[in-house]
């Protein structure tokens, strides 16, 4: 049997993986996945990748090209959610700001430095307007600490995904004042280096695996009552993020990649531009 580690958010985009898990649909291929929440985001999941402390990690788009555009060896295999995602812009329910152009010059919760969190932050400022200069951050590390950061005024506003956040937009813990989505794709599957020498043929057979679970995904009867069951979200919630939601099964385009580049180094956020073949390899 094979051991391959997977890393990912813990979040709802990553049911597929559970379900193949728990179904043994790698194991059939003699494969054993180990999966591994990182609450903390993209900005950990990168370390990781760079220290082959995992094979494959499901990661932001933007936050894993900027990574191996500073050095990290780590290749993206394939798209995984083709659809935005949409990140809340939340302050605290006892915060004075309720309009989004009161939050510049403001401090941003952040969970680190490179996460998506802080990535975000910037492509929010430069849609608003707003000069870069005067972006602040607070590093929080997660959704926890961003809800003690908010709730003792360290910090003013936390951008992280729309439908995560929202129950705690219900329970009236952040207040969300608007929604900002990534201009391309969401969510990548990237290999680290050592995970692609030592495993590439049982790297293979995962995505094969995983992809099944993915095109069936919103077929799977009361998919909408196990997701919201599982992470503790309201239904109608569920069913609009299945709605707008869009898995992927092929390798990312370098259209994508560009893109991607183009809008970090306008922000001065990586130096130069590199070639396609830098970021994605095809198993």
């Amino acid at each position: 049997m094979k051991n391959i580690k997977v890393i990912g958010v813990p979040e709802h985009f990553n049911l597929p993986w559970h379900l193949a898990v728990d179904e043994g649909a790698f194991e059939e291929r003699g494969i054993n996945v180990e999966w591994e929440d990182i609450p903390e985001g993209t900005g950990r999941m990168c370390q990781m990748l760079r220290d082959n402390e995992t094979d494959l990690a499901v990661i932001l788009t933007e936050g894993i090209i900027k990574d191996i555009s500073a050095g990290n060896p780590s290749k993206i295999i394939q798209v995984y959610v083709e659809s935005p995602l949409y990140w809340g812009i939340h302050v605290s329910t006892h915060s004075p700001y309720r309009l989004l152009p009161e939050l510049e010059g403001k401090t941003a919760a952040i969970s680190r430095y490179g996460s998506g969190s802080h990535l975000m932050a910037y492509i929010n400022a430069s849609e608003e307007g707003w000069h870069h200069q005067h972006l602040k951050f607070k590093v929080v590390n997660n959704i926890e600490g961003a809800v003690e950061a908010l709730s003792a005024g360290e910090a003013d506003y936390f951008m992280w995904e729309h439908f995560t956040t929202k129950p705690l937009v219900d329970k009236g813990i952040f207040r969300r004042i608007s929604d900002c989505p990534t201009p391309w794709p969401c969510f990548v599957i990237a290999a680290s280096e050592k995970g692609l020498s030592e495993n590439a043929g049982a790297l293979k057979h995962v995505l094969q695996v995983l992809n099944v679970f993915t095109e069936e995904f919103k077929n799977i009867p009361s998919i909408d009552r196990m997701l919201a069951n599982r992470y503790g979200q309201k239904l109608d919630d569920i069913r609009e993020w299945l709605s707008i939601t869009r898995w992927s099964q092929k390798q990312i385009a370098p259209m994508t990649v560009k893109t991607v580049q183009d809008e970090l180094m306008r922000l001065n956020m990586i130096e130069n531009r590199n070639p396609h073949e830098l970021f994605v390899t095809n198993l």
